[in-house]
């Protein structure tokens, strides 16, 4: 049902206050249970995963996005774009937003026991990373990505934006506790490999693999922690040409790292969307 709305201050409108904002926005939607898709493609695709719709809001300079919209897609708020942009904090570019109904995540346990090829991240706090990964491992076959306690939320808007909806096509789940966080996988049968850029380690195409294997990336500036380094079954690395060596390059970001290692998964002997 279209309902035009003029006014910024209108309480329809809270679902969308201050998208900027990541401590407002970590807080509301943690309080409400809900997230922010934008764009219509985006938010076809979370429909389309079973998120449920609590309202979108259509710019009035879009208002013909309006027929790309789910027609179950709730209540749709068109505004004008200067009030879009007073509630949200930024020019809405791609003219509709929709906020959704969160569901419960699955258990660590209860994921990886359907899985064989996941990854792990540690402590990743960048939301366009998270997103980023996201993508690489719904394009490239990866079954499931397990969270440790302190990564990026990957439904924050940011994070679903990079990933153009891609974290509704990948299950995950996070972790209930980092320390020990990864004896759980290990109890259930994964090879943990940890991506370092230490020049000891054992080059990626030639790790030892595992009936279940998980690459452990970490965060982006220190890279994995040294408990998870340790816990690890196999440190691993993705060679740096000799030239970039030279000049100090010894290592990915982790986005493209992420990419390298889910390729290198859906290479492995056996289903890798399992």
């Amino acid at each position: 049902m279209r309902q035009q709305v003029d006014d910024a201050d209108d309480p329809r409108l809270a679902d969308y206050a201050g998208l900027t904002d990541i401590g407002l926005r970590t807080s509301l939607e943690a309080e409400h249970g809900l997230f922010i898709a934008e764009g219509t493609k985006v938010i076809t695709r979370a429909v389309a995963a079973g998120y449920p719709v609590r309202s979108v809001l259509l710019t009035q300079s879009r208002l013909r996005d309006i027929e790309a919209l789910p027609a179950d897609a709730g209540p749709v708020y068109v505004v004008p774009d200067a009030v879009a942009e007073r509630i949200t904090g930024y020019r809405v570019h791609r003219g509709a937003l929709a906020a959704l109904h969160r569901r419960p995540l699955p258990e660590v346990a209860e994921l990886a026991a359907g899985s064989r090829r996941i990854l792990v991240l540690e402590d990743l706090v960048d939301h366009a990373n998270v997103g980023a990964i996201f993508r690489c491992a719904a394009a490239l076959g990866v079954a499931a990505v397990i969270l440790s306690p302190r990564c990026a939320d990957p439904l924050y808007r940011r994070a679903v934006k990079v990933s153009m909806g891609a974290v509704f096509a990948i299950p995950y789940a996070r972790m209930t506790g980092w320390y020990d966080g990864l004896a759980e996988l290990r109890s259930g049968g994964f090879r943990l490999l940890a991506l370092t850029p230490d020049a000891s380690a054992v080059p990626l195409a030639e790790a030892a693999l595992g009936e279940r294997t998980a690459p452990l990336l970490g965060t982006e500036g220190d890279g994995l922690s040294s408990r998870w380094l340790h816990e690890a079954d196999q440190a691993v690395r993705i060679p740096m040409h000799p030239g970039a060596l030279a000049a100090g390059v010894d290592s990915l970001n982790v986005v493209a790292a992420a990419a390298i290692a889910c390729h290198w998964l859906a290479g492995m002997p056996g289903p890798s969307w399992t």
